[in-house]
C-alpha cells in the first residue's frame, strides 16, 4: 500500500518549520501531497523530492511567497498553511485552489486564527477561498467548532510557534483519529501542551520544532478501496505494509468489514480478506468519513439494511460524498436512500452504467469497486482525479486482475 496522505502532509507542515533538516522515507507523491511541498516552498521551506524527501526548514521564520499559494485540491494543505502563513512578521500570503478547493469552508479556522493574534479573511466574504493571511499569531484563547479536524489540527501545529500560550476550546470535534495522529507529531518533537479530553488545550508559546527522519507508514485510506474490493469480490486479496499501531483512523474499516462478516486475517503488518456472506450493519463513520463511498459500495453487496450514519461532515469534502453516492449509485440499480447525515442501504441488483465521478478521487475509486463486482462495462467520469491521493491506484487494481483502465482523452 502507497504512503499515507495524511502522514506526508503532517510530515512536510512541521519539517517546513523547523530547524534544521528532515528526511521523510517513503512519502506518498500525490497531487494533494506535492501541493504542499510547493506550498510550504514558496512559504520559504527548501523541499528536495526524490526517492526521501529532503526539507530544510524556516525554524518558525516563514517568509512572504513571491505569488499567491495555489493548494490545488488539498484541503489538509490549505488549512495547515492557514495556520504557517499567520506565523508572517510582516507582509500577507494568498491562498486559492481549485474549484472544488473554492467552495470548501475554512471561515472557523480564520476567526481562531484572528482570535490568536493573526489578520485573516476571505476575498468573497464567504469564509472560503480565496484567503488573505496576515501575521501574526502571538497566542491567546479561541472556541473552535472543529466540523473537519483539519481546523484543529492547523492549530495544535502553529500554535506552539507563537510568542505566547494559546488556549483553544473544542466546541465540537469530528474525525478524531486524525487529531491523535497530529498529537503524535507534537510529542515526538516534545511539544508542551495540554490535552483535557479533547475539548479543551493549552500550548506553550515560543516552542519551536527540530529537524527530524521519518518513514511514512502506509494509507489505511487508500487501503481502504482494496479491502472493500476483497471482500466483494473473488479473493483472497492480500495487502501488505498496514501498521495497526498507528492512529490513522480508516483502519477502522477491518472491523466494519469483519463486522459485515468478512474472512480477515492479519500477521503483523499483512492483512488478507476474502469473500464471505456479507450482511447489513449500523457503523458510525464520525472518525473515519473518508471511508464512506467505498462502504457504501460494500454495502449494496450485502444481505440486510446497512446504515451509515453520524458523518455530517461527508457534504464537506470536494463533493456532497452522500448526495452524489446516492446519486451514483442509484443510476447502477441501488436501493440507498440518503439522510442528513449518511446513507442507508438496502441490498439490490446493481448493474453497469455509466457514471459521474464529479471530479472526487474517492468516489472514482468506489465507484470501480461496484463496476468491477457487475456485469458488462461501467464508465466513470474524471477518473484522473485519483492521482489527488492515490495515482497507482489503477496499476495496483490492474496487478491483482481488475480489468479496469484509465481513458486517455
Amino acid at each position: 500500500m502507497p504512503g499515507s496522505k495524511s502522514h506526508t502532509i503532517r510530515a512536510v507542515a512541521i519539517a517546513s518549520l523547523a530547524e534544521g533538516d528532515s528526511i521523510i522515507e517513503s512519502p506518498l507523491s500525490s497531487a494533494d501531497t506535492l501541493s504542499a511541498v510547493s506550498c510550504y516552498r514558496r512559504l520559504g521551506a527548501q523541499i528536495q523530492c526524490e526517492t526521501n524527501w529532503r526539507i530544510t526548514g524556516t525554524a518558525g521564520r516563514v517568509r512572504v511567497p513571491d505569488d499567491i499559494i495555489d493548494v490545488g485540491n488539498s484541503g489538509t494543505t490549505l488549512r495547515f498553511a492557514l495556520g504557517s502563513a499567520a506565523l508572517l512578521a510582516e507582509g500577507a500570503a494568498v491562498f486559492t485552489g481549485d474549484h472544488q478547493i473554492r467552495n470548501r469552508p475554512v471561515g472557523a479556522l480564520l476567526a481562531s486564527l484572528n482570535d490568536l493574534g493573526a489578520h485573516c479573511f476571505s476575498t468573497r466574504s464567504t469564509g472560503k477561498a480565496p484567503v488573505v493571511v496576515q501575521g501574526t499569531l502571538t497566542g491567546g484563547q479561541t472556541n473552535i467548532e472543529a466540523v473537519t479536524s483539519q481546523y484543529l489540527s492547523s492549530l495544535l501545529i502553529n500554535t506552539p510557534l507563537a510568542a505566547r500560550d494559546s488556549i483553544i476550546e473544542v466546541a465540537k470535534l469530528n474525525e478524531q483519529p486524525y487529531v491523535e495522529m497530529t498529537l503524535k507529531y507534537l510529542d515526538e518533537q516534545k511539544i508542551d501542551y495540554t490535552n483535557e479530553n479533547f475539548q479543551r488545550f493549552r500550548i506553550k508559546g515560543g516552542q519551536s520544532y527540530r529537524g527530524f527522519e521519518k518513514r511514512i507508514p502506509a494509507d489505511f485510506s487508500s487501503a481502504t478501496f482494496f479491502l472493500c474490493a476483497g471482500a466483494i469480490l473473488q479473493g483472497p486479496l492480500t495487502l501488505e505494509g498496514l501498521d495497526f499501531n498507528d492512529p490513522q483512523g480508516d483502519k477502522a474499516v477491518v472491523d466494519f468489514l469483519r463486522r459485515m462478516g468478512a474472512d480477515i486475517k492479519i500477521e503483523g503488518s499483512t492483512v488478507t480478506i476474502k469473500q464471505s456472506g456479507l450482511k447489513g450493519i449500523d457503523i458510525d463513520l464520525n472518525a473515519t468519513p473518508d471511508a464512506l463511498p467505498a462502504m457504501a459500495v460494500t454495502a449494496c453487496f450485502a444481505q440486510g439494511t446497512t446504515r451509515l450514519y453520524n458523518v455530517p461532515q461527508a457534504r464537506l469534502k470536494e463533493t456532497d460524498r452522500i448526495a452524489v453516492m446516492a446519486q451514483q449509485l442509484q443510476a447502477m440499480g441501488a436501493d440507498i436512500t440518503e439522510q442528513p447525515d449518511g446513507l442507508t442501504i438496502q441490498p439490490a441488483q446493481l448493474h453497469a452504467a455509466d457514471l459521474q465521478g464529479y471530479g472526487d478521487h474517492r468516489v472514482v475509486m468506489a465507484l470501480s469497486l461496484a463496476g468491477m463486482a457487475v456485469e458488462g462495462e461501467t464508465i466513470i467520469d474524471t477518473a484522473e482525479s485519483v492521482a489527488v491521493t492515490f495515482p497507482d491506484f489503477f496499476t495496483l487494481m490492474q496487478s491483482v486482475g481488475a480489468e479496469m483502465r484509465l481513458i486517455q482523452e
